[in-house]
């Protein structure tokens, strides 16, 4: 067996307990949604953001807190109201009178993990100013381009109930989220545990510090190692094809978000502690990864068929190829 070969064994080794911990850490301000945690801990190491949608109390601001406060690095929250500007994120360009100069005052969205708390609160306008940042790693203030610091990672909320002085998110930024993922209210024995411990008000404040910055980072690149054979890139592309032919659907798997899936099935695979993807791997993140990016027709909801409906539907028609490695 090559050097090569043995170093990367180790590294996947590494991404494995690393990935292992920073989900115990985080499960410990999360309790009883391990599944969860792992999707959104595979976001991070995949590059990619994170959209968390569910009902009021379920955990979703304490589940990014906390996985914001297991990277060892800056994080900033930023609450999104009607009355958000575009420049309260971003930053602005400010007069210094003593200077006579403009001077570039970054805001929140400078950090390595922001969260965007409910985000469907703001104005489109407010909401595009994400666009960008998210996408590219930058801000353009006054047509000055600036770096956001690397690793960086959007964590979003929204309310699905409350429509009320709401703004339904673009398709344009719904596909920039890797992820989306909901939480759900915990079964019996996890609420009994968290009920008894009442005394511990704020879990996601007590969550530890894991990896910083740079071994977020190496953990990509790890991630980005793990190979994908052909007849499962393959099925990928048929999938995002059939996708896009499906009778209730509008708008199928973007090129965007079929990259996304392969570097998600990649993360995932790697915290499993393989260097390779099966074709498992592919199905355990079909839905967090295109739950969102596919756009029903009206006829769908005459017919009362669901996003989860055309999802089963698609791996259905389009076979996963067995053993593949």
């Amino acid at each position: 067996m090559s050097t090569q070969t043995l170093a990367h064994a180790d590294e996947i080794a590494w991404f494995g307990e690393t990935f292992a911990t920073i989900v115990d850490t985080v499960g410990e301000a999360l309790i009883g949604k391990r599944r969860v945690v792992q999707l959104s801990v595979a976001c991070l190491a995949a590059g990619g953001h994170l959209l968390l949608e569910d009902v009021p109390g379920t955990g979703k601001t304490s589940l990014a807190r906390a996985l914001a406060g297991s990277v060892r690095g800056s994080h900033q929250r930023i609450q999104f109201t009607p009355d958000l500007l575009p420049s309260d994120v971003t930053g602005a360009s400010i007069y210094d009178p003593r200077r006579q100069v403009f001077e570039f005052r970054p805001g929140p969205v400078f950090a390595n993990v922001v969260l965007a708390d409910e985000i469907n609160r703001a104005s489109p306008k407010t909401q595009s100013s994400l666009l960008e940042v998210m996408e590219e790693g930058r801000v353009t203030v006054d047509g000055v381009t600036h770096d956001v610091p690397d690793p960086f990672m959007v964590i979003a909320t929204q309310n699905p109930i409350e429509q009320a002085g709401t703004y339904r998110l673009p398709e344009a930024q719904l596909d920039r989220f890797l992820m989306k993922t909901a939480i759900g209210y915990p079964d019996a024995d996890a609420t009994v545990e968290v009920l008894s411990g009442l005394a511990v008000r704020d879990r996601a404040a007590a969550v530890r510090e894991v990896i910083d910055g740079a071994q977020v980072l190496r953990m990509r690149e790890v991630a980005g190692s793990v190979h994908v054979s052909r007849p499962l890139l393959l099925f990928a592309q048929e999938l995002a094809e059939a996708s896009r032919a499906h009778r209730h659907v509008r708008l199928g798997l973007s090129v965007r978000g079929l990259l996304g899936y392969v570097h998600a099935a990649k993360a995932w695979a790697a915290g499993q502690g393989r260097n390779y993807v099966v074709p498992d791997d592919l199905k355990d993140i079909a839905v967090p990864v295109m739950q969102h990016r596919l756009l029903l027709d009206a006829d769908a909801e005459f017919d009362g068929v669901t996003v989860l409906d055309v999802i089963d539907e698609l791996f259905e028609t389009v076979t996963l190829p067995a053993g593949e490695r």
